[in-house]
């Protein structure tokens, strides 16, 4: 068994009891042994054969879990493999990421899942989940064997991107999966509204001449999946929410009693349609940047608890695919490394706690999908980040670990770095 690890004069942020005030703790045997809250003294003699980090003030909290990341492994190893997807992840704080199906082939097989959770396991120094595919092929057309890839290692089955337009096969996969007790993950776009749009439809988007789409697409295919979910009683989770006019809905379910969650990516909640001004196809997303409206409205309801996850949305580009005019480029942006310091401009601005933060960001996500991370609890893995939120830098993309570097963040001033990631207790990440 490895020495145990002390983490002490840190500042803890425990999401799972609310937690935020000085504190240690020990690591022992890959988990958690002790939380000490207040101010900690140091180890005495009888750990001495241990290790001792001091944390210098800074914050401790468990990892980040993010749940929709995009691997190009395997079928595009060029954009992103899991060894540099858990590189850049480790080095923004995120010691678990749930790679999304959508890969060449994608993940409608049981050996291609369990292909890339052996491959994860072998090279990423994080841990990596994956779901498996909704519909063969992600083609909205014929569900998957949603047993078998449960039973290879699938967490949740989604089409990523792909929104299901067929309600009656999006019926029969979610009655499927209300049987198993399966989460059902999926896109709330109406797909022929949102074909082919790359901005959200208003005077802006005709301003610049883009194709757009209306908000409003989003609330009629998550108005569809609701209704579908109060008819199977299926588990489901919106992966992505992005307008004002998708939360009533979101409401009314949750008053309902219906078993529905969902989340928003943190691109949607820092950007706004205003940053596609100059055509810069990093700004590119799906759904597109929305109204500064919308976007406010989806932060309050963040901080509420009516939306319980942000997203990094990790989708890796080559150069070729994005230095394309903005109608023809590839649509996505990464987001590994710069998920925590964009989450803290929220945190800065005073629209979200540290806590609240980190219940968005790790415990809810875990919760989610059943994973026992997210916590700083007694016997919970010792996943964790260790950083300095007032940490001034400015962004370079060149120096991402990500194999693309399309973010939109490049050459803009942040706050918060990552001093150190471990899990495990092991330590896979140091500044």
């Amino acid at each position: 068994m490895p020495a145990p690890l002390f983490l002490t004069n840190a500042r803890l942020i425990d999401p799972a009891t609310g937690y935020d005030g000085p504190g240690a703790l020990k690591v022992s045997g890959g988990l958690i042994e002790e939380i000490v809250k207040g101010a900690s003294p140091a180890p005495g003699p009888e750990s001495s054969d241990g290790a001792v980090i001091d944390c210098g003030g800074a914050v401790l909290a468990p990892g980040i879990v993010d749940m929709r990341v995009f691997v190009g492994e395997p079928g595009a190893r060029h954009r992103e493999s899991f060894r540099s997807a858990g590189e850049a992840a480790a080095a923004g704080g995120i010691t678990t990421f749930v790679a999304q199906p959508e890969t060449d082939p994608p993940l409608d097989d049981p050996a291609l899942v369990q292909f890339a959770l052996a491959r994860a396991r072998e090279v990423s120094p994080v841990r990596v989940h994956a779901m498996g595919a909704l519909t063969k092929g992600l083609k909205g057309a014929e569900m998957t064997e949603q047993q078998f890839l449960l039973d290879a290692g699938a967490v949740a089955l989604t089409d990523g991107d792909h929104a299901i337009a067929d309600a009656r096969v999006m019926r029969a996969c979610m009655a499927y999966a209300a049987a198993l007790d399966t989460l059902i993950v999926h896109h709330p776009q109406e797909p022929a509204l949102s074909r082919g749009a790359c901005a959200t439809s208003g005077e802006f988007a005709s301003r610049l001449g883009l194709p757009s789409v209306p908000a409003i697409a989003e609330r009629i295919m998550l108005e569809r999946d609701l209704a579908l979910v109060e008819s199977t009683g299926a588990r489901y989770h919106a992966d992505m929410l992005s307008t004002a006019g998708a939360l009533a809905p979101l409401a009314r379910a949750r008053e309902a009693g219906l078993k529905v969650t969902a989340g928003v990516s943190i691109h949607h909640l820092t950007l706004n349609e205003f940053d596609i001004a100059d055509y810069r196809s990093f700004f590119k997303l799906a759904p597109p940047l929305r109204a500064e409206t919308d976007r406010e409205a989806v932060v309050a309801a963040l901080a509420e608890g009516l939306i319980d996850v942000i997203v990094s949305s990790h989708l890796p580009w080559d150069e070729e695919a994005k230095r394309l005019p903005f109608e023809e480029a590839a649509t996505g942006a990464v987001g590994l490394e710069t998920f925590l310091p964009a989450c803290l401009r929220l945190v800065h601005d005073g629209r979200l706690s540290l806590v609240r933060l980190f219940e968005c960001a790790a415990l809810n996500p875990a919760r989610i999908l059943g994973l026992p991370g997210g916590r700083l609890t007694p016997g919970a893995p010792a996943d964790l980040v260790l950083f300095d939120p007032d940490a001034p830098f400015v962004l370079d993309r060149e120096t991402l670990r990500s194999r693309s570097k399309n973010t939109p963040f490049d050459r803009t001033r942040m706050q918060g770095r990552v001093r150190g990631a471990w899990v495990a207790g092991k330590r896979i990440f140091a500044e």
